[in-house]
């Protein structure tokens, strides 16, 4: 059996400076924030349930439809709590180098969720359309998602060998 070379890992990025871990550990918006994605991956999976449903059995139009108005409604709030959240700790709106790509993708997902909003209003697209676009949007949605969570998870194991490197080095 070859001996593979050990893979090279680059450390995982440090999402926040010690300031900008204060101002987050201290802000409202931080719970606030806490608080709103986990209620918005729920109303995301209700509604799904709901969108697939319709789909399938062609019942429940209208609880189709007011669950992703609400899941879009919950999205808006989430965008514009987080936007506040991102100023409080990078000290910008939107576009902080340490959530840059995942705030270009939010744009992605608010834009397909905005324009199921305009299809249910502007009218002339079949429910099925309709439906298709909030699938769109709820794809869109998974992946960023994803996005955060792999960004908090490589952040957590970066600030964790962070603190296992200075406990080394203070026992040297």
């Amino acid at each position: 059996m070859a001996h593979r070379p050990s893979r090279q890992t680059r450390p995982a990025p440090v999402l926040y400076t010690p300031e900008q871990r204060v101002r987050r550990d201290e802000s409202v918006w931080t719970l606030v924030q806490g608080i709103l994605a986990p209620l918005q991956f729920l109303v995301f999976l209700v509604s799904l349930a709901l969108v697939v449903r319709f789909l399938l059995t062609g019942e429940g139009y209208a609880a189709a439809t007011w669950s992703i108005v609400i899941k879009t409604g919950v999205l808006y709030t989430i965008m514009i709590t987080g936007a506040i959240w991102e100023k409080i700790v990078f000290g910008q709106y939107l576009f902080a180098p340490a959530f840059f790509w995942e705030d270009v993708f939010s744009f992605a997902v608010i834009a397909l969720h905005t324009w199921y909003l305009y299809a249910l209003w502007a009218g002339g697209y079949s429910s099925n359309a309709e439906m298709a676009i909030a699938l769109a949007a709820y794809a869109a949605y998974v992946v960023n998602a994803g996005q955060f969570l792999w960004k908090l998870r490589m952040a957590r194991l970066g600030a964790e060998a962070a603190e296992a490197a200075a406990a080394q080095q203070e026992a040297a």
